[in-house]
Formats: C-alpha cells, sequence, structure tokens
C-alpha cells in the first residue's frame, strides 16, 4: 500500500476546505459554478496551486479568477485558521483545462464514422 507525503495530506486538505468555503461562505455569484478540481503542494508546503473548473453559464474563467482573486484575503485566513502549518502556502488558482481536453477529445471521437463495413482494411495476422 503507498504511503502518502504530508504534501498530499496537505493538498487534499486545502481542497476540501476550499470546497466548504465555496459552497458556504462565499457569494459572490462569479465563483457559484465553481469546483475545486485538485490542488498541487510544493514539497516544502510553500506553495499551493489550485485547480478549478467552471460549468456552463455566464461567467468565464477570467470572472472566476478575478472573482478568486477578491476573496483570496478570506480564503487564506479561513485556510490558516483550520491548517495545523508553520506557514501558510502562497495560493494561486488555475483553470483546469483538461476538462476541456477531455471533452473535445469525446467530440472528435464522436465524429468518427463509425459506418464503414471495414471491407477496405485486411486483418492482422
Amino acid at each position: 500500500m503507498k504511503s502518502y507525503t504530508r504534501s498530499e495530506r496537505v493538498s487534499g486538505e486545502i481542497q476540501r476546505i476550499i470546497s466548504d468555503i465555496l459552497r458556504k461562505d462565499i457569494s459572490d455569484p462569479r465563483l457559484n459554478r465553481v469546483t475545486i478540481s485538485g490542488v498541487k503542494m510544493s514539497k516544502d508546503l510553500r506553495n499551493a496551486r489550485i485547480y478549478f473548473t467552471l460549468s456552463e453559464g455566464k461567467y468565464t474563467r477570467e470572472d472566476a479568477a478575478e472573482g478568486f482573486n477578491s476573496a483570496l484575503g478570506y480564503i487564506k485566513r479561513t485556510l490558516a485558521s483550520q491548517l495545523d502549518l508553520r506557514y501558510m502556502p502562497e495560493i494561486r488558482f488555475f483553470y483546469d483545462e483538461s476538462f476541456d481536453y477531455g471533452s473535445h477529445i469525446d467530440r472528435v471521437l464522436k465524429t468518427i464514422d463509425t459506418t464503414t463495413d471495414g471491407s477496405s482494411h485486411t486483418p492482422l495476422e
């Protein structure tokens, strides 16, 4: 069984706390449809890269980034009170493009013509 590093455990805790903050405490409409998809911590726990996704709606990823910037002080204070760390990590928010890429691949796969009879292809022997 794999043992988790401290940075992985802290990442999970930060993701849980920020998700709770977004759901319960922040009323900024730019952050209503935001989901925290992951947190990457540096080994020394000084830097946290927080990745988010955005559901369809009238706000863009730039709007969400502005919402995070305006709520940054509150998020850091709440994290500091709930995490038992010597230093509060520097947190930065990044849009997670992996879901967009996955959707793009899904659309490409759906456009592939599956109605060919395969007669032009020879089977592998």
